[in-house]
């Protein structure tokens, strides 16, 4: 694909589904594409972009394609065990409630690792936690708690999976009273405002995709959306090099605390530099 017919499908995809590649990489995007393309066995950018305007259900997939759905429970496994021994026991020490958001939540298995292991930690609580997605389709399997296939629910220990689990045929669904712990939305974290005061934002793997100038940009509005000493828990392959200008501290590979212009009380998690 050349970069007169790449500007063209672009525009076109955002004409057709209202989704801007402009924000997102370059080159990862347009490697991306190619390889959809060579496996959709079109001839050309133009037949694509022609069978694009006429078949909804081409569309839905090229969507799906491009939000990148991919996901699983406890997904990165010491990172949660972080999160479950190091992170949270601190914050309900602090907070009788916590307010938590999972950006790019896909189909709902991380959120629902973080209510599994909230409801372990604090059964008698209830705590707000605000899952949302650019994906409405994805969202959708989130909302309804599946089905989740055996491989996305391997690192759900077995009497776990019988408690938060109900098998059906060859899939599981999260239970309903699991379901209700959290508020799904559609959300465009490009475009749309953030809400704030929250204790925890968890946006893994998300970022990464996204244009330099897009990052930067949400870089700058998370801090806003944490309260002091709240944190942001990104995924195994990112990093925050400017984490210090941006007001956080690095806690824990994968964590960073938000902290204030004054001294306040800090959260106790040990600092690591692993």
């Amino acid at each position: 694909m050349n970069q007169e017919e790449f500007t063209y499908i672009k525009k076109k995809i955002r004409e057709l589904t209202k989704f801007d590649l402009d924000r997102y990489g370059k080159n990862q995007m347009l490697r991306r594409l190619d390889g959809f393309l060579s496996r959709s066995k079109i001839n050309s950018v133009a037949q694509y972009c022609q069978l694009l305007e006429r078949d909804s259900e081409e569309r839905e997939r090229l969507q799906n394609f491009l939000t990148i759905n991919v996901s699983e429970f406890f997904r990165d496994l010491p990172h949660f065990k972080m999160l479950q021994e190091k992170i949270l026991p601190p914050m309900l020490q602090h907070n009788l409630t916590l307010n938590i958001w999972s950006a790019g939540c896909s189909n709902g298995a991380e959120v629902y690792s973080v209510a599994i292991i909230l409801n372990r930690l604090s059964p008698y609580r209830t705590h707000r936690i605000l899952a949302t997605d650019i994906d409405s389709n994805i969202l959708n399997q989130a909302i309804e708690g599946g089905p989740y296939k055996d491989s996305e629910i391997r690192n759900v220990p077995k009497e776990q999976v019988d408690k938060y689990f109900d098998a059906v045929n060859d899939a599981f669904w999260i239970k309903n009273d699991m379901r209700k712990k959290v508020i799904f939305k559609e959300h465009d974290l490009t475009r749309d405002p953030f809400e704030n005061n929250f204790d925890l934002i968890i946006c893994r793997n998300v970022v990464i995709y996204f244009s330099d100038e897009i990052k930067k940009m949400l870089r700058r509005k998370f801090p806003d959306a944490l309260k002091t000493n709240g944190i942001l828990f990104i995924g195994a392959t990112e990093t925050m090099l400017d984490a210090g200008d941006l007001k956080f501290r690095r806690i824990s590979p994968c964590f960073y605390q938000k902290i204030g212009d004054t001294a306040e009380k800090k959260i106790a998690v040990k600092a690591s530099t692993k």
